[in-house]
Order: structure tokens, then C-alpha cells, then sequence
């Protein structure tokens, strides 16, 4: 009598097990990519080890050789670990003693890049179509750059005037204003927008990814209108996760080159970039006396000591101390 053997199943690799963990907690691809690169360069730099097999003491000589060997950021340092963290604690389910004998890397104190009202109109006339839409969006908003990217047609509101920023920094939703001198050009952009929807709903391409579970939830909202984004690619392209070939949004990359490429044609100096009209935005709220806390809240920042940074940049001079030399 022949016994019918269990077929032998393999167990997932170590990374694709990060992938689907990852993708279960609904983190971006862009969050999936960076954990990925720095879980591989953790396995690499310690000759290809499994990390079950390591612990707190690997992890902080990795860290200690990013910080002085690879002399990175404070901010990158940070992003490995957290990357490492995910690994041991949502992954191999295994518990860290505390990573005490870490050298950090110095976190500079530095004030963020802040434009004038004069050399914002200068950057925002020299930029042109869908970019200099979004320009001023990012400046009479408030948004962060990926936020502007990801706006759906629903998320704007023009009776009430206002924009739904969704899954901002942190996972939050928050509200803010549609400034009055967008509105024009948003409604025709949004003409042109409607008629390349009807395109590809004629094409049978007009699905659009949908965050969380909200595919299954609504398994129609993704080939509807009010769930297009409404900045987009110029062409199809293939969802890493699912593989459907779709359109997805526009590029943040484009926005940044022709804001680059506007700054140095306005002959500014200062480092400017799109995040740089956020900076600029709150600012300038400030300085036309709102209260922080509206600003706080604009903006999506959790703690108001975030926002305060802003207070120090409305100093003029040295602290907004008259110099002597001009006194005389």
C-alpha cells in the first residue's frame, strides 16, 4: 500500500516575509523599499548572517558603523533603525534589550530654508502648467510634497473651500484651506483631467489604487471618478504589489527638477525645494499675526514645539537686535 507523502512547502524568504509584513500593516512602497535596502546591507555587513542568530549587540555595531565609518545623517541612522526594529519585532517576533552602546550621529540644530514673499512670486511665475499648479498649491497650503501628489478628486472641496489632506506624515487626515486664487486653474485642470479619465475608462485602464483595504471594501471605487488621483503620470505603469498595469500619480521628481530649475531662473541662492513653500507658508502666516496654534493645526503637527521653529526664523537680524552700526 503506497502512503501519499505531505508535499514539502517552503517556508517564504526572510525579506519576502518583511514584504508581506509590511504590506499587512499598510505601510507605503516607498516605506517597504527603504526597510528592504537597510534590512540587506544589515545581513551584508555582517557576512550574510541570519538575524535570528544576532541581536542588540549586531544591530548597534551596524549603527555605530553608519555613523562613523558611512558618516551618515542623524535622520538616516534613525531610518535603518527603525527598518531593524521592524525586522526583530513585527517579523522574527523576537524582543530587544535597549540599544545603549550606540553612537549617534549628530542631529545638526539647523532652521528651515525659508523664501520671502518677493522670491516666492518670483519662483511661481517662472514655473509653468501642471507644476506651477502645484506650486501654489504647496505654498497656499501647507501640504508636504507627497500629499499634493497623492490628492484624490474628493479630497477638494470648492464649496466649502476647503482640501482633505489624507494619510498625511504619521497616518492623520487634516483639513486645509483651498486658497481663492487656485480655483480656476484647479477646475480646468480638472476639465483636462475628466476627459483623460473617460480615455482610460474606454480603454478599460481607468483603475486607480486604492489605500488599506478600501479595494475590498469598495470593489467599484477604484475605476470611479471621485477616487482618481488628480496629478498623473503621463502613461500607464505597473503596480510593483499587485502587478496591474494602471496610471498611477505624477512623479514627485518632475515638481522638484522644474521648481529647481525655476529657483536657479529667479537667481536665488537659498537651497530651495518644494518643502520649502511649506516652510515658507507657515512663516508667513505667522509673520501676518495667526495664532500658532491655527498654524499647528494647518500644518498636521502633533506637538506645537514642532511649529515653534518657525518663531525663530521670523527674527530679523540677530534675534531682531538692532545692530549697533546702524545707529550710528
Amino acid at each position: 500500500m503506497q502512503m501519499s507523502s505531505t508535499p514539502h512547502i517552503t517556508p517564504p524568504k526572510l525579506l519576502d516575509q518583511v514584504r508581506d509584513r509590511i504590506r499587512v500593516k499598510h505601510y507605503s512602497i516607498s516605506t517597504e523599499k527603504l526597510y528592504v535596502h537597510w534590512i540587506k546591507r544589515f545581513i551584508l555587513f555582517h557576512g550574510k548572517r541570519h538575524p535570528a542568530e544576532m541581536g542588540s549587540p549586531e544591530i548597534e555595531m551596524f549603527l555605530t558603523h553608519l555613523a562613523v565609518d558611512g558618516q551618515v545623517s542623524a535622520s538616516t541612522q534613525n531610518q535603518a533603525l527603525s527598518a531593524l526594529l521592524f525586522l526583530y519585532k513585527e517579523v522574527l517576533v523576537l524582543d530587544l534589550p535597549l540599544l545603549e552602546n550606540v553612537v549617534r550621529a549628530k542631529r545638526p540644530q539647523r532652521l528651515p530654508v525659508v523664501l520671502t514673499r518677493t522670491e516666492v512670486r518670483a519662483v511661481l511665475v517662472r514655473m509653468k502648467g501642471v507644476y506651477a499648479l502645484m506650486a501654489h498649491l504647496l505654498y497656499g497650503t501647507g501640504m508636504r510634497l507627497m500629499e499634493c501628489v497623492r490628492l484624490r478628486v474628493k479630497d477638494v472641496d470648492f464649496g466649502r473651500g476647503e482640501i482633505m489632506v489624507r494619510c498625511g506624515k504619521g497616518g492623520k487626515d487634516r483639513v486645509t484651506m483651498l486658497p481663492s486664487s487656485v480655483v480656476a486653474g484647479l477646475q480646468a485642470h480638472l476639465v483636462q483631467r475628466r476627459a483623460l479619465f473617460d480615455d482610460d475608462k474606454r480603454a478599460g485602464k481607468a483603475n486607480v489604487y486604492m489605500p488599506d483595504a478600501l479595494g475590498r471594501k469598495y470593489p467599484n471605487a477604484a475605476n470611479e471618478w471621485p477616487w482618481q488621483y488628480i496629478f498623473v503620470s503621463g502613461s500607464y505603469s505597473i503596480d510593483p504589489r499587485s502587478g496591474v498595469e494602471r496610471r498611477h500619480h505624477i512623479d514627485e521628481k518632475l515638481l522638484q527638477r522644474a521648481m529647481k530649475k525655476a529657483v536657479q531662473a529667479a537667481e536665488i541662492t537659498k537651497p530651495a525645494t518644494p518643502h520649502t513653500l511649506r516652510h515658507s507658508f507657515a512663516t508667513h502666516l505667522l509673520e501676518a499675526g495667526y495664532d500658532i496654534r491655527t498654524v499647528q493645526q494647518l500644518l498636521g503637527h502633533s506637538d506645537v514645539s514642532t511649529t515653534m521653529i518657525y518663531t525663530h526664523v521670523l527674527n530679523k537680524g540677530g534675534l531682531g537686535v538692532l545692530s549697533p552700526l546702524d545707529q550710528l
